[in-house]
C-alpha cells in the first residue's frame, strides 16, 4: 500500500512539474513577447494622446515626467479645430483617398484577372513588369509628374492626387490580386462559361465575390498609403484650403524652428483613427489577402 501511494506521489509530482515546464515555456515563448509587442506597438499612441493634453507649461517643464499628465485639458484640440483648418484637410484626404482607391482597385481587378487567367504571350513579362515598377520610389517620379500635372493645369486640384496615386498604387495592388485570382479553382470560372456566361460575367459574378478578401486587402493598402502620402501632395497642393492632412499639419504647425507640439500630437493621433478603424474592422479580410497573395500560384 506504501508503494502505490508512493508511485501516486511520484507521478502527482511529475505532473506539477511538466505544467510548471510548459507554463514557463509558454510565458517566454508567448505571454512575454506578446506584451512587449503590444508595449512597443501602442507606446507612440499613448505618448500622442498624453501629448496632445499638455498645456504648453507642462510640455516645456523638463522637471515633470513626460510620462503622465497633470493637468489635462483639451485646449490643444480647440486650437486645432479652430485655429486651423484641420477639417477641411481631413476632407480633401478622404476625397483623394477614396477616389484614388476605387480607381486603382477598378484598374487592378482588371489588370490582376488578366495576368492571372487569361492565356496569352508576354503575360509572365507583364506581369513581372508591374511589380518592377512598384519599386520604383516616387523621389524620382515626383519631377516628371509635376511637368505632366503643370502641362494639364491640375496644380492645386484634387484631380493632381487623384490620377497621380494610383501610379504606384495599381502596380502592388495589380500583384497582389494576381496570387489570390490563381487560388481560385478554374472550374468554377468554365463551369459558368459552358452555362453561357460571358467573360466579363463570369469574372463579375463568379471569380470577383470569390476574391472579395484579396479585394478588400487590396482597398486597405491602397487607402492607408493615399490617406499618409506626403510628396507628391506638397509639390502639387500649394493652397492652404486644397492640402490634405500630412502637409496641411507639417507646413501650418511647424514654424521654422518652432513646434507647436501639442497642436501636432492632436492632428497626428486623430490622422491616424480612420486607418485604425478601418483595419480593425476588416483586419481578418487583410491577413487572408495578404497570405493568399504572396503565394505563387
Amino acid at each position: 500500500m506504501a508503494a502505490v501511494t508512493s508511485v501516486r506521489a511520484g507521478r502527482v509530482g511529475a505532473t506539477k512539474h511538466e505544467i510548471g515546464e510548459r507554463f514557463r515555456g509558454r510565458l517566454f515563448r508567448v505571454y512575454i513577447p506578446v506584451v512587449l509587442f503590444t508595449f512597443v506597438t501602442l507606446f507612440p499612441f499613448y505618448w500622442m494622446a498624453i501629448t496632445s493634453i499638455k498645456s504648453n507649461s507642462e510640455l516645456l517643464d523638463h522637471t515633470k515626467n513626460p510620462l503622465f499628465v497633470l493637468e489635462p485639458n483639451l485646449q490643444n484640440y480647440h486650437d486645432l479645430f479652430f485655429r486651423t483648418n484641420f477639417i477641411r484637410w481631413t476632407v480633401n484626404s478622404a476625397v483623394v483617398a477614396f477616389a484614388s482607391t476605387g480607381i486603382s482597385l477598378i484598374c487592378s481587378i482588371l489588370a490582376g484577372y488578366s495576368l492571372a487567367r487569361l492565356r496569352y504571350r508576354g503575360a509572365a513579362a507583364i506581369g513581372w513588369g508591374v511589380f518592377v515598377t512598384y519599386l520604383v520610389p516616387p523621389t524620382l517620379l515626383f519631377l516628371p509628374m509635376a511637368y505632366i500635372i503643370a502641362q494639364l493645369h491640375l496644380f492645386n486640384n484634387y484631380w493632381s492626387l487623384i490620377l497621380t496615386y494610383p501610379t504606384f498604387l495599381i502596380p502592388f495592388c495589380t500583384w497582389l490580386l494576381m496570387g489570390y485570382f490563381r487560388g481560385i479553382p478554374r472550374e468554377l470560372e468554365e463551369a459558368a462559361l459552358v452555362d453561357g456566361a460571358t467573360r466579363v460575367q463570369a469574372m463579375v459574378r463568379v471569380v470577383v465575390p470569390l476574391a472579395l478578401p484579396g479585394i478588400l486587402s487590396a482597398g486597405m493598402f491602397a487607402f492607408t498609403l493615399s490617406w499618409g502620402e506626403f510628396l507628391y501632395a506638397l509639390v502639387f497642393m500649394s493652397d492652404t484650403a486644397i492640402k490634405t492632412v500630412p502637409v496641411g499639419v507639417v507646413n501650418e504647425l511647424i514654424k521654422g524652428d518652432e513646434f507647436f507640439w501639442g497642436e501636432l500630437m492632436a492632428a497626428a493621433l486623430l490622422g491616424s483613427v480612420p486607418v485604425a478603424v478601418l483595419y480593425s474592422f476588416f483586419v481578418d479580410y487583410f491577413v487572408a489577402g495578404m497570405t493568399a497573395g504572396a503565394v505563387k500560384g
